[in-house]
Order: C-alpha cells, then sequence, then structure tokens
C-alpha cells in the first residue's frame, strides 16, 4: 500500500458515496486508476465492509455502555465469541488485558433494555464468572474512521 492508497482509505472513510471522479480529483488520479486501486483495496481486504454510519438516536439505541466480561478459563472463549457475534446490540467485542477477558460496546434503547442482555443472555453464557458495566452519560468523540496517511 502506497501513500496514494493511504490518501483514498482517508477520502472513502469520510466521503464514500463520492464517484470515482471526485476521489480520482482529491488525489490526484484517473477515474480508471481509481477503480483500479479501490478493486485491489477490496480484494487485499484493506477494505473490509461498504456501510452507512447510522444515527443511533434514530434507531432508538440511545444507551451506550461497555461491559467488562471476566470468563473461568481460557477454553470458554470461543463459544463465548461466537454467542456475543449473534448478539445485534453489542456492537464491538474486543480481548483485552488485564483482571478482565472481554470488553463489550452495546447500544440499547434502554437501561431495561441493558439489564435484560445482560442477566439474561451474557451472564447465562457458559464460562461467564462476572461483569461490570460503565454507562456513557454522552459521547464528544465517537468515530470509526481510521487515519490512514500522515
Amino acid at each position: 500500500m502506497d501513500k496514494i492508497d493511504r490518501k483514498i482509505l482517508d477520502h472513502i472513510q469520510q466521503n464514500g458515496r463520492d464517484s470515482y471522479a471526485k476521489i480520482g480529483e482529491s488525489v490526484g488520479l484517473s477515474v480508471s486508476a481509481i477503480n483500479d486501486r479501490i478493486k485491489r483495496l477490496v480484494a487485499t481486504g484493506a477494505i473490509r465492509h461498504w456501510s452507512a454510519v447510522v444515527d443511533p438516536a434514530i434507531a432508538g439505541r440511545t444507551l451506550l455502555a461497555y461491559v467488562s466480561v471476566q470468563l473461568e478459563r481460557p477454553e470458554h472463549d470461543k463459544g463465548f465469541v461466537a454467542a456475543v457475534a449473534g448478539l445485534g446490540a453489542v456492537q464491538e467485542c474486543h480481548h483485552v488485558t488485564g483482571d478482565w477477558s472481554y470488553l463489550l460496546k452495546i447500544r440499547v434503547a434502554d437501561t431495561a433494555a441493558l439489564e435484560r442482555l445482560i442477566v439474561d443472555w451474557i451472564k447465562t453464557l457458559p464460562g461467564v464468572v462476572r461483569t461490570q458495566t460503565v454507562i456513557a452519560l454522552s459521547s464528544t468523540k465517537e468515530t470509526h474512521v481510521l487515519q490512514c496517511s500522515a
């Protein structure tokens, strides 16, 4: 991946619906060159997915919580990861260092929905020993954009 590929990645993360002509204009390449590069970026896995960023409030998911989960033994990791992958409210699942096994980013409608998810699903998974939940009161910055060019 070269500097131009990185500029293309920066551009499409901010303006993913721009035409190839507009992207090419911003990095100094023709439409066909942009087309080739984007195809290659997709083929190599540099671009993993195309999507829209939805406002959580519009979607009725106004509560943001981070749930730390401790598993009893590493043998439970695979089952835990598979189970949370199927939970739509879990936006992110990170294997972490320290006292906890996993950190989950969760978006739900309200505290009742969060309680149901933790009590009825997460805490019932094999190997879950304990959880700790932190609710975000507000968010001053939240992004999926990864700066690629320096």
